[in-house]
């Protein structure tokens, strides 16, 4: 490899030598017969074919001087501002080739090197820079996903076990198909979660803006947890506007209510309350949702969205860190707006601003 680069190398200085040489040679030739005709023209002398033939001699070796003079410069010049950055740049990416995105190329000074060269080399560790980071998080992704899979499927095998003991009362026998039922249905709900955030940050789900009655959502989104907090006990208070119409997807709101209320349900303790609330001006619709529960530190609520972080560990087993990701997502989406407030052992204030109508905004 080396000797052909060595070859090619070569090959290339004599090719610049030639170049050189002709150009050099026609342009000394022209002066030449410019100057002697000029000369004779002036002086009336006539030159003989010796005098002649001793100019030509003269001029070819100068013409030989000055080409090499320019192909040595020519060869400097190409070694500092073309060669080095150009081995830099594939070494570079040679690294990043074999998964190596933390290198970077140093900018040459403006005299060192071709300024074009510069503009590639910020482009590739741009590229360096937000490949390391895409790595990260595909591994801290990949990590979450198996951490978080290890406890359903812990609770599958082990109860699966206890299913196969001989001699197993009806009462066992359900309580453990309960708890493999609900281990698999939150590995289902987490792997839905994962594919829907897929194709949410891959934009690969499109909006489809239609005009719906977002009170009458909200209302709906509501009474499917009424058996939670019939179970817990906890007090619902609403105060929804009535006919507050928005130009949104429907279909991906209705998972950002479901994921708000399941959380507001989730975290807030038996007796304590909830409350959804409507408000619409002519620009934007404002949802919010209040609960009394257990509430965040300004640590928890700087993480909350993003994937898998889960800020209250007791109630990891109702959840898997993916809610809220997906939640702002979607939210970014539709161009829309989500804030929290929370105070530990208060609660939390979710509130969500909605265009009214995004397809004016757009034009």
């Amino acid at each position: 490899m080396k000797r052909d680069n060595s070859v090619r190398k070569l090959l290339g200085a004599v090719s610049r030598f030639f170049l050189f040489f002709l150009l050099v040679a026609f342009l000394i030739t022209c002066c030449m017969m410019l100057f002697i005709s000029t000369l004779q023209g002036t002086l009336a002398h006539r030159f003989t074919a010796d005098e002649l033939a001793s100019a030509a001699k003269i001029t070819m070796a100068n013409v030989i001087l000055i080409t090499l003079v320019f192909t040595l410069i020519d060869g400097i010049r190409r070694k500092y501002t073309v060669e080095r950055p150009v081995k830099r740049i594939t070494e570079a990416t040679e690294k990043m080739i074999r998964g190596d995105f933390s290198v970077r190329i140093p900018v040459g000074t403006k005299f060192a090197t071709d300024n074009s060269f510069n503009e590639v080399i910020r482009c590739i560790n741009q590229m360096a820079e937000e490949l390391s980071g895409v790595e990260t998080l595909r591994n801290d992704f990949i990590a979450n996903v198996s951490h978080e899979m290890k406890t359903p499927l812990s609770v599958m095998h082990n109860y699966g076990t206890l299913l196969q003991a001989p001699g197993l009362s009806e009462e066992k026998r359900l309580e453990y198909a309960k708890a493999v039922t609900e281990a698999s249905g939150r590995l289902a709900k987490m792997m839905t979660n994962v594919l829907k955030l897929n194709r949410l940050e891959n934009q690969q789900i499109f909006p489809q803006a239609t005009a719906f009655d977002l009170s009458e959502q909200l209302c709906e989104s509501l009474l499917h947890f009424e058996s939670v907090w019939e179970e817990k006990n906890i007090q619902v208070q609403t105060d929804i506007a009535e006919s507050v119409t928005v130009f949104a997807d429907g279909e991906l709101l209705q998972l950002v209510w479901n994921n708000l209320l399941s959380n507001a349900f989730k975290f807030t303790p038996e007796g304590g309350a909830v409350t959804l609330s409507l408000t619409a001006d002519e620009e934007y619709a404002t949802v919010k949702i209040v609960d009394t529960g257990c509430g965040m530190t300004p640590q928890v609520g700087a993480h909350i969205f993003e994937k898998f972080y889960q800020g209250d560990t007791s109630h990891a087993t109702q959840g898997n860190g993916l809610g809220l990701a997906l939640v702002k997502r979607v939210i970014e989406i539709i161009h829309g707006q989500i804030a929290v407030q929370s105070e530990v052992d208060v609660g939390t204030t979710f509130t969500v601003k909605i265009r009214r109508n995004t397809s004016e905004k757009a034009g």
